[in-house]
């Protein structure tokens, strides 16, 4: 039996599950599989019941168009939603692409400061040397 500890942290509660996974490690460890993103139902390939828009229309024909408009305004919201997802996809590609490059940027710029600094220390290093020979 393993005393009872009250996690006073969210860290303290992860080193604790850790802990109690590990006690046994050839148990296999549930991993919850990611959940599929709602998606309407595709509109039917042929419409068999087609509204008239006579004035003769009962009083049930209300609720059927009444759910057919809510379906229609629901799949217009997802594709507007997915829209606007993929926009901000591109756009983070777009911000992720233009932050490397700025760092590269950077990166061989710093390669070249150093490199002229390494060049020029073997410059010093060669005069060192040719006025040690010119002294000889």
């Amino acid at each position: 039996p393993q005393p009872l500890v009250i996690p006073r942290s969210a860290a303290e509660e992860q080193r604790l599950r850790l802990e109690r996974l590990m006690r046994n490690p050839e148990k296999t460890v549930p991993i919850p599989e990611k959940l599929n993103e709602w998606a309407p139902r595709p509109p039917p390939e042929f419409v068999r019941d087609v509204m008239g828009s006579s004035a003769g229309a009962g009083s049930g024909e209300f609720h059927v168009y009444r759910h057919l408009r809510r379906r229609e305004y629901q799949r217009q919201d997802f594709m507007d939603a997915m829209a606007e997802k993929q926009r901000l996809d591109e756009e983070f590609q777009k911000k992720l692409e233009r932050n490397k490059m700025i760092a590269e940027e950077q990166t061989a710029k710093r390669r070249r400061k150093r490199q002229k600094l390494k060049e020029k220390k073997l410059q010093a290093k060669k005069n060192k040397l040719e006025q040690k020979k010119q002294e000889k």
